[in-house]
């Protein structure tokens, strides 16, 4: 509420490159660490787009062509929120559901509960816990883990806490200390970075942040380009939804873009996502600034200042909770547009930070408590799961998620390149929080996966693990 300060600890209240001689490559949302030689594809996103100015033309709503691989997009935040946070999605899905919008969705049984109902697990039980090398490794819970992935590819890492009982977490792992290029997992530190300067430019008032979030429009610019996938589009008079590709001059609020980036895991969202940090830092009370100002502070600020402050805004309160950034860290834009901007560095991440950085987030430390809940709400899904999510296994339980790959192809007798299964390259990355069934949970666990097991299907092998894992772990907990 205005004038009080928000506690720092505890809570209350893709496309594809056409094939060439040499090789393809597909990304979903994946940073290189380095300006890619190749396109990034921007995974669909969830939301609406609407003119700057109230007099400005706005641009039809269309379906997408069926070539450009247009779907509907999982979407994050509980579907109650549109009434505090704005975000028009979450209306159009409630009424969906009411019967009062035309469309279908396939929310789950797990994927339906309200903001107030999503809570932060280690706050109170274990404020203090930490998981780093020293942090001794559970018999019961790594045979377990082991059972599950052991016999699987070598490429597999994974770390894995158990948290039913929050006083007494249960940490298992394999090479957890082993990582690879984070991709669109990597878009929880950007999301990270701008809870901080909210945090940053209101200190004491949580109001004003939502505000900020609610109230701040941002028009599609180059940043967010190229930008290939379909959006759901929200019609002006409410009378549908349909999906387009975002175009330039799309404005979405902050919040929206927020959480076009979350779990859609939008490219294009993270790149503007993450030059509204850059913005915040230079503009402070006067954010957001005018379009003239805005441009100017790109122009004027030389491409490697823009480079360090990028990074360090984003690591600064990864470093302020306890994270290695030397072992997950975010260091290239998602999209070509801004990378021509701000050119990137190289990015790495491992289980167990990934982990970390999810026990911090229910711990209430990153940030600050309000922050690590509100990060919790982005990432929790309401609507079609996939990958890891998508097992059946999970349909009861509430997920929330993070998820990235990369696959890379190059000729081979006998080998038909496929989403998901390259043969030179095929990453895929699952970021978790599980708690089963979704209300009461009897199970609540913290899970980071990460793979590279070329020319077999890894999206549906992630999910086939999850379904494995929560299994074995209803067996722990009978």
């Amino acid at each position: 509420m205005p004038g009080t300060t928000p506690p720092r600890s505890r809570p209350r209240t893709g496309a594809t490159v056409p094939p060439g001689p040499a090789a393809v490559f597909v990304l979903a949302g994946l940073a290189l660490g380095a300006a890619p030689a190749v396109s990034v594809a921007d995974v669909p996103a969830a939301g609406h787009g609407a003119s700057r100015h109230p007099t400005a033309v706005r641009a039809p709503i269309t379906t997408v062509a069926p070539d450009t691989a247009a779907r509907p997009a999982p979407d994050p935040y509980p579907l109650d929120g549109y009434a505090r946070t704005g975000i028009r999605r979450l209306e159009a899905y409630r009424r969906v559901l009411a019967g009062e919008m035309p469309g279908r969705l396939a929310i789950p049984p797990g994927g339906r509960l309200g903001t107030e109902e999503i809570v932060l697990r280690l706050a109170d039980a274990a404020p203090g816990f930490d998981l780093g090398p020293e942090t001794p490794i559970d018999p019961e819970l790594q045979r377990v883990l082991e059972r599950v992935l052991g016999s699987l590819h070598p490429s597999y890492r994974a770390a894995l806490l158990d948290i039913t009982d929050p006083a007494r977490p249960r940490y298992a792992a394999i090479r957890p200390d082993e990582g690879y290029l984070p991709g669109s997992v990597g878009k929880i530190l950007v999301m990270t970075g701008l809870f901080e300067q909210l945090r940053r430019l209101h200190p004491d008032d949580v109001e004003a942040r939502v505000r900020l979030l609610r109230e701040t429009r941002i028009e599609a610019d180059d940043f967010a380009f190229p930008n290939h996938h379909a959006v759901p589009v929200v019609a002006d008079d409410w009378s549908g939804v349909r999906h387009r590709a975002i175009r330039r001059g799309d404005v979405f609020t902050l919040w929206e873009w927020v959480d076009h980036m979350a779990s859609p895991s939008s490219n294009a969202a993270a790149s503007m996502v993450w030059k509204q940090i850059l913005l915040m830092d230079a503009f402070g009370p006067d954010y957001p600034p005018t379009p003239e100002r805005e441009a100017a502070f790109l122009a004027e600020t030389p491409r490697s200042e823009l480079s360090d402050r990028a990074i360090r805004l984003v690591e600064e309160p990864l470093l302020a909770a306890g994270i290695d950034t030397a072992d997950l860290r975010i260091r290239t834009f998602f999209t070509n547009g801004a990378q021509r901007r701000i050119p990137g560095r190289g990015s790495h991440s491992t289980p167990r930070q990934l982990v970390r950085w999810l026990v911090r987030m229910e711990q209430g430390r990153l940030v600050d408590e309000w922050s690590s809940l509100e990060m919790k709400r982005l990432l929790y899904f309401t609507r079609r799961r996939y990958r890891f999510a998508y097992s059946p296994a999970l349909s009861e339980a509430a997920v929330y998620f993070k998820s990235g790959s990369l696959y890379r192809c190059v000729p081979e007798a006998g080998y038909s390149c496929g989403q998901y299964r390259g043969n030179a390259q095929n990453l895929m990355h699952s970021v978790a929080i599980v708690e089963s069934p979704a209300r009461n949970p009897e199970r609540v666990y913290l899970v980071s996966l990460m793979s590279d097991v070329r020319k077999v299907n890894s999206a549906s092998e992630h999910a086939e693990i999850a379904t494995r894992l929560e299994r074995a772990m209803r067996e722990l907990h009978p």
